[in-house]
Order: C-alpha cells, then sequence, then structure tokens
C-alpha cells in the first residue's frame, strides 16, 4: 500500500531486461551512481525529512543504519539527530569469520574505523568482537537498511550478497524483531519485483519521493 506518493518518473520494468534479476540490478546501480553530489544530497535531505515523520523512527531507541556506498541513498545525516533524542546508532559489520552474516556495533565519533573487502566503511571488528559494543539484531529497534531496487507491492531486490537476509532471516518467526525499512533513490523504482524465497519481508520503503508501508 501505498501512502506517500509526489510526482515521479515511470519506474521501469522487469520485462525490459527479459526477467533478467542480474541486469535489472546492473542498470539500477548505473542509475543511482549517474546521479550528480547535488542530486544525491538532495534526495538524502527529503529521504531524511521523511524517516524523520514515521512514528516508529521517532521512537525508535536502538537503531542501525549504514554509510552510502557506490551511489547509494545516504541516511547518515540522522545520526546527530537519533543521537540527540538519546538514541543509540549502530553500524553493519561483515562478521568475521562467517560467510555473508553481519554484526551490528554501536558507532558514535570515536569509534575506530575500517574499510571492509567492498571499500564500505564500517567499525573496526576487533573493536565490534566486544559483546559489550554490538548487540543482536533482535534486540534492535530499527534497521534501515539499503535496496538496490523496489515495487510499489514493498517487494525489494538488495545487492545479491544475501547480508541482510541471512541476518534478519529469523524475523519470519515469533519472536522480538525489529521495525525493517528499505531505503533507496526514487531512480530505483521498479513497475514489479518478483519475490525470491529467501528474500525478508519489510515493514516499509522509503525514496526521497514516497514511503511504501508493506
Amino acid at each position: 500500500m501505498l501512502n506517500v506518493m509526489t510526482t515521479a518518473a515511470a519506474p521501469l520494468s522487469l520485462d525490459t531486461f527479459d526477467g533478467s534479476r542480474r541486469e535489472l540490478r546492473r542498470e539500477l546501480r548505473r542509475r543511482r551512481r549517474e546521479l550528480t553530489p547535488r542530486q544525491r544530497r538532495e534526495a538524502s535531505e527529503r529521504l531524511c525529512r521523511r524517516l524523520k515523520a514515521l512514528p516508529e523512527v521517532r521512537r525508535a531507541r536502538r537503531v542501525a543504519l549504514y554509510l552510502p556506498n557506490d551511489g547509494e541513498i545516504d541516511p547518515s545525516p540522522l545520526i546527530g539527530w537519533f543521537q540527540r533524542r538519546r538514541a543509540r546508532v549502530h553500524l553493519p559489520v561483515l562478521r568475521p569469520l562467517s560467510r555473508n552474516w553481519l554484526w551490528f556495533v554501536h558507532y558514535h565519533t570515536a569509534t575506530p574505523m575500517v574499510n571492509n573487502r567492498y571499500g564500505i566503511p564500517e567499525p573496526e571488528p576487533r573493536h565490534g568482537a566486544h559483546r559489550a559494543r554490538r548487540l543482536p539484531a533482535w534486540a534492535l529497534d530499527l534497521i534501515l537498511l539499503p535496496l538496490v531496487g523496489f515495487d510499489d507491492d514493498g517487494n525489494r531486490m538488495g545487492m545479491g550478497g544475501g547480508f541482510y537476509d541471512r541476518t534478519l532471516a529469523f524475523t519470519r518467526r515469533p519472536g522480538p524483531r525489529p521495525r525493517l525499512i528499505g531505503l533507496a533513490h526514487e531512480c530505483q523504482r521498479v513497475e514489479r519485483l518478483p519475490v525470491a524465497p529467501w528474500d525478508v519481508p519489510l515493514d516499509a520503503i522509503a525514496s526521497d519521493a514516497r514511503i511504501v508501508q508493506t
């Protein structure tokens, strides 16, 4: 269900790529990389304004978000806003010695940072290895995660590595879980996306032009 919408360009169709998720993913990544620095900055500002108005974002006290890479829409202006509201901010870290799983490590200005194997800044893994500095995903109130594509039914496409799907697979079972909101540029909207069995459903998707409540 679409509950916020502004005028935007028509979405891409998977049929244009003969049903190839790989080709569609490549095109969507190209689109976001071609945005100018000004377009990215303005999109980030619009996105953050929309997110700040959501009740589930305003009441969250244990939050995870990401630092942008490869043209991803940037939620980092929310870090200071969350901290001023006395929320603890966490960043994803590639879990050492474990294939395609994530830790969520508490982040502040003194957190030691490194670039992971994908060139993405993250808290230094040895720093995050201390249990007191990280939270299990089920203990978070809110996770803001990056998307490659999305549609108006709330279906989404990730980077293809399966990091979030593996880490958040527990959300399919009863028990405590965070709210999951996927983030993307409006130019990453697709007419329709097929749902894969391993895709973890999201609670909402936010772009610089709309909020899709799933």
